[in-house]
């Protein structure tokens, strides 16, 4: 008998009659012999009606009281899945997250999931009935309801997976899987039917909405195996595999991207050590996330610029901490904050020479210039103009033969 985690995300959820697809396909499971936990998102929409209601009284909401509010969303879809396996005949119950309890740490909105206890569950599982945990939510030591940052039900999904010891966790959504990029994009792009964690984990975190970053990143140190599939054909989906057991003879699977970034450029900053030290420190502090830098030191070796992107949303703030910063002088700051990341990922990268070449002459075919560039083993990214995205997205696709 094997013990199977399934995610179900706000797309599969969002609906009544969507919520009885979900489970038929829990019956399926159940029908193989299988013990079958399901973690559920909150319906698609209600997280972000929940947000809007919070703000309605306040735009600064109690952190504590918001989190009480929003881990309603999972709770509503855990008791109407629950109802739904009752109506199919199927012992089944939904379990709050005190009543398990999943046990976090951390602060309110970001808390992290330390462990759960197992007994009750494991017991229930044994005794033939299906368990639906609400995912993205958890109670702290002091007895607070606490939620995990948006998309965590993956995040849920994958410890239950490693604290109960499933034998495999799949995450179902609204497409058929990973794919090489954007469908909704580029109408062409593909299915891949086996990713690496790594790569995985760089397209998530690079833009891909498929899953998130820190649960693939959980998975891949436990070693977990993961599978992405659609709630609505029964077509095999993509497996998340470790990369021993991945195929290197394409250099790139996949163009990922984000819309949300900004580029900064400190100007004629006093080159000295410990500068650029002086500069990040404070941005750290205030929680601003530095993606890219780039130092360009002038001929007189006296001078520098310092170029970086930030979050578009953080632009504002990182202006201001600059400006504040007696540490350091400059002649003056220039943002923008119409700029788009690209990037392309794949791990036969590392032993394919000329990756690096026919990405930049690609976009130069079609008169894009590179704005900034950052490099790792399996990832390339540049930052571009923000009205190039598509056009830059469908030359590298076609270029690394991904079409």
């Amino acid at each position: 008998m094997v013990k199977k985690v399934l995610k179900f995300g706000g797309t599969s959820v969002g609906t009544t009659e969507r919520i009885q697809i979900v489970a038929k396909i829990i019956q399926k499971e159940r029908s193989l012999g299988n013990k079958i936990i399901a973690i559920v998102s909150a319906m698609a929409g209600k997280t972000n009606d929940l947000i809007k209601l919070s703000e309605e009284i306040t735009n600064e909401f109690n952190k504590r009281e918001l989190d009480v509010l929003l881990s309603s969303g999972e709770q509503v879809t855990s008791a109407l899945l629950s109802g739904a396996l009752i109506k199919l005949n199927i012992k089944a119950k939904s379990w709050l997250n005190w009543q398990i309890p999943i046990l976090t740490d951390g602060d309110h909105a970001n808390s992290r999931i330390i462990t759960m206890h197992v007994e009750k569950i494991n017991k229930y599982l044994d005794d033939g009935g299906v368990s639906i945990i609400p995912g993205f939510q958890g109670i702290s030591k002091f007895g607070d309801v606490t939620t995990i940052g948006r998309g965590g039900s993956d995040a849920t999904a994958v410890a239950v997976a490693k604290i109960f010891n499933a034998d495999s966790c799949e995450i179902y959504t609204d497409v058929d899987g990973v794919f090489s990029t954007d469908p909704n994009k580029i109408p062409v792009a593909k299915k891949i039917d086996s990713i690496s964690y790594d790569e995985m984990l760089e397209l998530s975190s690079l833009g891909a909405k498929v899953m998130q970053s820190s649960a693939v990143q959980t998975a891949m140190m436990y070693d977990i195996p993961l599978e992405v599939r659609s709630t609505f054909t029964e077509r095999k989906g993509t497996k998340i595999i470790n990369k021993e057991k991945i195929d290197y003879t394409k250099s790139v699977t996949g163009v990922a991207y984000s819309k949300n970034d900004a580029k900064i450029t400190i100007v004629g900053v006093e080159d000295r050590p410990g500068v650029a030290a002086n500069i990040f420190e404070p941005l750290s502090k205030a929680q601003i996330n530095v993606d890219m830098v780039i130092q360009n030191i002038s001929s007189d070796q006296k001078t520098t610029d310092i170029t970086f992107t930030v979050k578009r949303d953080d632009v504002s703030k990182t202006k201001q901490i600059l400006k504040d910063n007696s540490k350091i002088n400059y002649k003056e700051i220039i943002k923008n904050d119409r700029v788009a990341k690209v990037s392309i990922v794949g791990a036969g990268m590392v032993t394919t020479p000329g990756v690096t070449y026919k990405m930049f002459r690609a976009l130069s075919d079609v008169g894009i210039n590179i704005l900034a560039i950052s490099t790792s083993e399996i990832k390339l990214s540049v930052i571009i103009q923000e009205n190039n995205i598509l056009q830059a997205i469908k030359k590298l696709h076609t270029t690394f033969d991904l079409d």
